[in-house]
């Protein structure tokens, strides 16, 4: 892209999100009005539903940079869908990503930013439409955090196995999470996390910060995290002095391994707890390409399980789109016509 085109997509992008009204959206309000948070569905997927071409290594901060009002729709259709919160086109945004992708740091720092604007923006439009008339809950904005792997773009993601200092990680997550945080998203979700190092390391950030966060990791299995520790001793550790841990959870795994990991998430915390699996593909971070999985549940199906095992909130992950979110939806709406108990509220 030349310097012209990029800046032109910036400048485009600088008007989404104007003019909102600020109001304060809240993990404890829609937990107490829905009793489960819905979480909204996949980015990239989503993106490709509307003919984006993710084929390079920005994947959806791609488009993000040249079609920001695509990342606005796809917010719009998961409100629609029932979506109670939402993550923003942050996850491979990275200020390092995008500066070897040709941007300078300056338009790096303001595309990071409107990823949040861009959010806002698809919120106060949706809520003035119809979710306030509807009697929606306002929708939680969660500024979406990847791990150092998803920069790296070669499987790293999914295992942890960076070889690179405390020091390298904390510099590299704290400028895009302070800038996340300032642009007004209401929690930062340190998702696909694959080891505790790393978590550790973010939360530290938050904390310092002073900002609510909550932290979702990708596991393996139904008991251990991609790089191989046990979930309920991360749970244990990131429950101790980290008081703006608001949620902990899973994402980017596979469904039939979430009902244990939330039985063993529970076991290391009080937390509420937050799932959002794939719908049931494999992926290969060789090709880059997603196998479907024959025998698989219905993904509200899934997620009925889920809310009996005990998550607080539930959506999806990659190759999820609105429709799964709307079965999410009816999910809930059984679980709770079973008059079963909450589960655990925001702390």
């Amino acid at each position: 892209m030349n310097f012209m085109k990029k800046m032109a997509a910036l400048s485009q992008a600088s008007h989404e999100g104007k003019g909102y009204v600020r109001m304060k959206a809240s993990l404890n309000d829609i937990l107490k009005k829905n009793g489960i948070m819905l979480i909204d569905g996949s980015m990239g997927s989503a993106l490709e539903e509307l003919g984006a071409n993710l084929n390079n290594k920005l994947w959806t901060a791609c488009v993000l940079a040249e079609n920001p009002d695509m990342v606005k729709t796809v917010h719009l259709n998961y409100f629609r869908a029932g979506a109670d919160s939402g993550i923003t086109c942050s996850y491979q945004a990275t200020i390092p990503g995008l500066m070897a992708n040709g941007y300078s740091k300056e338009e790096a720092e303001q595309l990071i930013r409107r990823s949040v604007e861009i959010f806002l923006s698809a919120r106060e439009e949706w809520w003035e439409s119809e979710g306030k008339a509807d009697g929606r809950a306002y929708p939680l904005c969660l500024a979406g955090i990847g791990p150092y792997g998803a920069y790296l773009a070669d499987g790293s993601e999914y295992t942890g196995n960076y070889n690179i200092s405390d020091a390298e990680l904390d510099a590299f997550h704290r400028h895009r999470a302070e800038l996340l945080s300032a642009a007004g998203a209401d929690i930062l979700l340190f998702e696909t996390q694959p080891s505790l190092k790393e978590v550790l390391i973010e939360a530290q950030i938050a904390e310092e910060l002073e900002k609510d966060y909550w932290i979702s990791f990708s596991c393996m299995d139904g008991k251990h995290t991609n790089k191989g520790e046990a979930v309920s001793e991360c749970a244990k550790i990131l429950s101790k002095d980290h008081p703006h841990l608001k949620m902990i959870g899973v994402n980017c795994t596979k469904p039939e391994y979430i009902v244990s990991l939330i039985g063993e998430l529970k076991k290391g915390t009080s937390l509420p707890i937050a799932v959002y699996p794939n719908s049931g593909e494999t992926y290969d971070p060789t090709t880059k390409t997603w196998t479907s999985t024959q025998g698989s549940l219905d993904f509200g199906e899934y997620a009925l399980q889920y809310m009996m095992a005990g998550a607080s909130a539930v959506g999806g992950c990659c190759t999820t789109v609105d429709k799964h979110i709307r079965q999410v939806v009816e999910a809930r709406a059984k679980y709770l016509a079973m008059g079963k108990p909450t589960p655990m509220r925001a702390l």
